[in-house]
């Protein structure tokens, strides 16, 4: 049969670059082909890794919320029926609401998180918390002719992070960024927060170390990528605000047009597949807080091989639900957020570049390589997604704090709130 591929609109499939502090958005590339007839959970290579089905024996994510602050997310798809919430809409210019999505990036992440499987007769997308519900927060999308969006930009995740605690999401996930925060979106994070949420965000697809918001702003989980032999890609955004990172390259779902296979890879995935991490395992332990769902996150997490506590590529390593439903250690104290740079977000004057590593170094130990969780050189491993389209069928704590403070200094705020 020949495949033919269809690039989507998702600008080209790339965080697009922002010039002069023009909004951009961290979007998944995706390429189409026709319906084929492997399922499209026989090509969701990440669950098999993870072993997603003896995950699901102990929790789908259900009993949580995960907001997902996007491009829209379509209801009608089979695999989203009934897992996607009213919510908000904050694009008021665009034509129709939150379930309106004619870029199909913010269903794609949805089905990412919480997609059921049900399509096609029951061979659709499996999200990694099928269980899930989805609340969706459709925010304008910007382009790069000027900088006159920015501080719009920055009021819509703003308010989309704040009306996500609001109505009950536990999860926020943002597949989505921008050049510059401020004082606004560093408030919100902090009300989430302080709500009991947990915010995701992707750190961006270009390959530099430049700071992408909201994923530079303390208190955000900055989520990277990773591909199948577990070190980081070579797209992914590389600093000391890289938290830790998940599967983002060769990431099958149903197209959003729920016709046909689509294929993306970059950090939008692996943020998807961090915050339905985070959903699986506040479904089993919903007595805890945000900040021990978290540190569970932390102390189960695929550590980097090169013996660091942290580094630049993968932050504190990949992911790892399987092992903190199974085996995951103190969740620690109630109220104190897990990574430092909350705490020293006091603004410093000026901020420094890190240096490119080597886009083969700096693996993770193997996210499933054996039922301990160890690595091992025969382990199946991650990859994460988000940008670039891929047509295809068949050290330390005190530096990531000082760079996350540098991150909350460096926002121009002139003439915005």
């Amino acid at each position: 049969m020949r495949e033919q591929m269809a690039a989507s609109t998702l600008h080209n499939g790339r965080w697009r670059s922002v010039v002069s502090g023009a909004v951009g958005i961290l979007l998944a590339g995706v390429a189409a082909a026709p319906a084929h007839a492997e399922s499209v959970r026989e090509k969701q290579w990440h669950l098999s890794a993870m072993q997603a089905e003896k995950v699901w024996r102990s929790s789908t994510g259900k009993g949580v919320t995960v907001a997902v602050i996007d491009t829209g997310v379509n209801p009608d798809l089979s695999d989203l029926r009934g897992r996607v919430l009213p919510g908000k809409d904050l694009a008021l210019t665009r034509a129709g609401d939150e379930h309106t999505d004619p870029q199909g990036h913010g269903t794609n992440m949805a089905l990412l998180i919480a997609g059921t499987g049900k399509g096609g007769g029951g061979t659709g997308t499996f999200g990694l918390a099928p269980g899930a519900k989805l609340l969706p927060i459709r925010i304008p999308e910007y382009g790069l002719d000027s900088n006159q969006h920015l501080g719009e930009g920055n009021r819509a995740f703003s308010q989309g992070i704040r009306y996500a605690a609001d109505h009950g999401a536990k999860v926020i996930s943002i597949s989505m960024g921008m050049t510059k925060g401020s004082p606004q979106l560093t408030a919100a994070v902090r009300y989430a927060l302080d709500k009991g949420s947990l915010v995701f965000a992707g750190v961006g697809n270009e390959g530099i170390s430049e700071l992408r918001y909201p994923a530079g702003t303390p208190g955000v989980v900055g989520v990277g990528a990773v591909g199948k032999n577990l070190r980081k890609t070579k797209e992914s955004q590389y600093g000391r605000q890289v938290d830790m990172a998940a599967p983002g390259d060769e990431i099958y779902t149903t197209c959003a047009s729920g016709k046909g296979v689509c294929n993306s890879h970059g950090t939008s995935s692996a943020t998807a597949l961090a915050s339905a991490s985070a959903a699986l395992i506040w479904s089993k332990h919903p007595d805890w807080t945000n900040n021990q769902v978290l540190r569970v996150m932390l102390n189960t997490i695929g550590a980097p091989t090169d013996g660091a506590k942290r580094n630049d590529s993968i932050g504190y390593g990949i992911v790892r639900p399987r092992v903190a439903l199974r085996n995951p250690g103190d969740p620690g104290p109630a109220d104190e957020y897990p990574l430092p740079d909350l705490k020293q977000s006091t603004p410093a004057p000026s901020r420094s570049k890190a240096a490119a590593p080597d886009a083969e170094e700096t693996p993770a130990a193997a996210p499933e390589a054996t039922e301990g969780g160890g690595g091992g050189a025969g382990a199946t491993t991650w990859i994460v997604t988000g940008v670039g389209a891929a047509a295809l069928i068949g050290g330390a704590v005190a530096a990531l704090a000082a760079r996350k403070r540098r991150a909350a200094a460096d926002v121009h705020v002139t003439g915005r709130p």
